[in-house]
């Protein structure tokens, strides 16, 4: 059986992609530890910060590839989430709301720029692109738009596919708390699962199990990935650290938040772990979970196995 690959990791065991002073050393071991638990690859994951900010992190990570052969089998490109996001309450996220920009050409070029033609996957609120000139942009390049902490209409989302959007990312997370009933994110990205890829993160945390069920029997199989959206403390023993420009803490059950908040601030699971879980709690079959985790992302994103692998 192939490893897992990974739309969405922001660090791992200690190293954090997210933050200004990554080392060598510190993302070598990551993608060590990364490898040994069943990842294949992954998409480095940046999120919101400065255009500037953005740039740099990614010129690092990109440098990190050319120097170690190890870390760019297992990073096969990045993806950047924000700044283009929604300031609407519980659409941030972790995410610093301060630093939230409206979607850009220009700054879409900068970014993909500094990824040295790595940039994969750009998660953006759709709402906050006018005229989704920048969605048909990213899209055009070859990257894969999706939508995320965010809140479009079912109009505006309509119109966000029509102009190359494909994805949506940790479908019931980046979203408010307390949605209306029926008229609500959720519901609009389930209502169009037949024209996107939907992500999901099974660790019964970002959302509960018995939901997960109801939302994969219409997102469907072959049209779903799952992500671990992982960030520095994985692996690591609860306590409070370092994350972004922040700071994130992880309970004694390996949840980790903002300080003082509610809202979740990434996981700390494994994709062993995803396996365990989709196949324990989903009753899921090897073939299934192949596609959720393999076959699918890979497919979405426009990056082929490696050779010999199945997917």
């Amino acid at each position: 059986m192939a490893g897992g690959f990974d739309i969405q990791v922001n660090g791992y065991a200690g190293a954090d992609f997210c933050s200004r002073d990554l080392t060598l050393e510190q993302c070598s071991r990551a993608c060590a530890e990364l490898a040994a638990d069943g990842f294949s690859g992954i998409l480095a994951t940046v999120i919101t910060d400065t255009i500037e900010g953005i740039s740099a992190k990614l010129a690092r990570l990109a440098a990190f590839r050319d120097r170690d052969p190890a870390i760019a089998r297992m990073i096969a490109g990045f993806h950047v989430e924000g700044p283009f996001l929604s300031r609407k309450p519980g659409c941030p996220g972790a995410h610093d709301p301060t630093k939230f920009l409206p979607a850009s050409v220009d700054d879409a070029r900068r970014i993909l720029e500094a990824g040295a033609g790595l940039v994969r996957l750009v998660t953006l609120a759709p709402e906050c692109d006018a005229g989704l000139v920048t969605t048909g942009y990213l899209a055009r390049q070859g990257v894969t738009v999706s939508a995320g902490h965010c809140d479009p209409s079912l109009d505006e989302l309509v119109a966000a596919i029509d102009a190359g959007l494909s994805m949506v990312t940790h479908l019931g997370n980046g979203c408010a708390l307390d949605l209306p009933r029926h008229d609500n994110f959720i519901q609009r990205v389930l209502y169009l699962h037949e024209r996107l890829w939907t992500c999901y993160i099974p660790d019964g945390v970002h959302v509960p199990y018995h939901a997960l069920a109801n939302y994969l029997a219409i997102s469907g199989v072959d049209r779903s990935i799952m992500v671990t959206d992982a960030i520095v403390v994985a692996k690591l023993p609860p306590g409070r650290y370092a994350y972004g420009e922040g700071e994130v803490e992880v309970d004694g059950a390996g949840v980790a938040r903002r300080p003082g908040r509610r809202t979740l601030a990434g996981s700390t699971i494994s994709m062993h772990r995803v396996r365990e879980n989709l196949a324990r709690q989903l009753h899921l079959d090897d073939a299934a979970i192949e596609r959720l985790v393999s076959t699918n992302p890979r497919r979405a994103v426009g990056v082929a196995a490696p050779p010999g692998a199945s997917a």
